[in-house]
């Protein structure tokens, strides 16, 4: 077994280079991650489920050979889904729900080699910005185990940061990948609409909005993973175009010189905390000296009747996913085994009409133009992922009486204002850790053209190798268990 500081030393390339130089068995990085788990979940809580050590060692014993072969890693236990894990999606409502079979994305990330070790908590349905759900207790931050780890990817983020697996699956509808990466001091990628499989079981998830992918120390890890999993599965709906190469072979030369615009301002209007401006500055001025043109500028939409949209569909999918699950294990969907919040939702996604739909649907078409026309005069757009620089355990409740859904997504989108609007363009966007505030991680969003991770990666890599951040340890970290 290595060491916790060797292993948590490397991220999962550097892992998987030890398995195929025969440095070290699979097996061995398998009884290394579940003594990790052992070691630092009781601390963090995020760890939902761990798959048996025989069933893992076996496994470890055929494994695939793939960019990733013997790595561990942990699944969300929401959008992709293993064969026989738990799938409860942070509810009451889903406790006991397992499928069958594998998801297409699931297939993939066996096929490169990674090695499911268990499963990560979600809140619940995915619809929060913080991870405390009722049924597995909040995760915390590793940095400050006072503090969210975000959401909704927050266990996925706290046991990436904390050194237990250095890969972690992770799903974003609204953020759920940016935000905890900012969280976390991670590097997040939320890629294009289309770019990851959803089937067999989802064409497009949340009607297009939710994308997955992981939650990674590095961005070579990032780009490895997207090469591994990207392409169509058979039936797919629509999917974005392939790259010309290879995302970790783009991310070996420098950008070309980009033309940034940068954005300070939230478009709901809400206040960004000084300590997160400050952050965007020096983010500003790290991308001047790399070499780049930035101009402040932002896309032009109107707030609140974006946000009316948002939460209509997003409700009505959560009223049909939650259907979807009280009828697979015959039970009713109640107050009893929802969170307050969740039934506010369930309740308002139940009474949207079909015409409300499309007409919420036909709004985002309206923004989705002045945006893609932005984007015609810029390479990348620039902001924070957040507007405060820490969220704080119980600060956003989900069990929460008397607060309709229109309310709650306004308390949501009041913490990070900036990231939902990618879900709806389907523009890739990526977290990367270039602010820190009083010791913790700030992250700050770079979003690109529809189908132009390529960009963002490469100027990720550019900034990584600049203000490098992956030796940075959190309080709460495997080297020091």
């Amino acid at each position: 077994m290595l060491s916790f500081a060797d292993y948590a030393a490397r991220d999962a390339l550097g892992l998987a280079e030890l398995v195929r130089d025969k440095q070290v068995k699979a097996t061995e990085l398998v009884d290394t991650a579940l003594a990790a788990i052992e070691a630092i979940n009781p601390k963090l809580n995020s760890v939902a489920s761990v798959v048996p050590a025989d069933t893992l060692r076996a496994g470890a014993a055929r494994l695939p050979e793939g960019p990733f072969t013997g790595v561990p890693f942990v699944l969300k236990e929401i959008g992709a889904h293993a064969a026989g894990l738990p799938f409860r999606l942070g509810s009451r409502l889903a406790e006991g729900l397992s499928l069958p079979h594998d998801t297409e994305l699931m297939s993939r990330f066996r096929r490169a080699g990674l090695q499911c070790i268990g499963t990560t908590p979600t809140p619940e349905f995915g619809f929060c910005v913080t991870s405390e759900a009722v049924f597995h207790g909040p995760t915390r931050n590793p940095w400050n185990t006072e503090l969210s780890p975000g959401g909704s990817s927050g266990g996925a983020a706290a046991s990436v940061a904390a050194g237990i697996v250095p890969i972690a699956h992770a799903t974003d509808g609204g953020g759920s990948i940016r935000i905890p990466a900012s969280c976390c001091g991670l590097v997040g990628l939320k890629p294009t609409r289309g770019r990851v499989p959803a089937g067999p079981d989802a064409g497009e998830p949340l009607s297009g909005l939710a994308v997955e992918l992981g939650l990674t120390r590095t961005v070579r890890d990032t780009a490895a993973l997207l090469d591994a999993v990207a392409g169509p599965d058979a039936g797919a709906q629509n999917f974005a175009p392939p790259p010309a190469q290879p995302y970790l072979e783009q991310i070996r030369r420098p950008p070309k010189r980009l033309r940034i615009a940068w954005n300070a301002k939230a478009p709901s209007g809400v206040a960004v905390d000084p300590a997160v401006l400050r952050g965007l500055h020096e983010t500003v001025k790290l991308c001047g000296e790399l070499g780049h043109d930035l101009v402040e500028d932002a896309p032009a939409f109107e707030w609140e009747p974006y946000l009316r949209a948002t939460t209509d569909i997003w409700t009505a999918n959560l009223a049909v996913n939650i259907d979807g699950v009280a009828a697979a294990l015959g039970r009713e969907a109640s107050e009893a085994n929802l969170e307050a919040c969740t039934w506010a939702c369930y309740r308002a996604g139940k009474a949207v009409t079909a015409a409300q739909f499309i007409a919420a649907l036909a709004h985002y078409n309206s923004v989705c133009r002045p945006v893609g026309q932005f984007f015609e005069r810029y390479d990348v757009l620039l902001s924070p992922v957040a507007a405060l620089p820490e969220l704080r355990l119980g600060a956003l409740n989900q069990n929460a009486k008397g607060i309709d859904a229109l309310a709650w997504a306004r308390q949501l989108f009041d913490y990070a204002p900036f990231t939902s609007l990618f879900n709806a363009t389907g523009q890739p966007a990526i977290s990367l850790p270039l602010a820190w505030a009083d010791g913790q991680p700030v992250g700050m969003q770079f979003a690109g053209r529809f189908a132009e991770e390529g960009t963002l990666l490469r100027l990720a890599a550019q900034l990584e190798e600049a203000r490098p951040w992956a030796a940075r340890r959190p309080r709460v970290h495997l080297a020091a268990a």
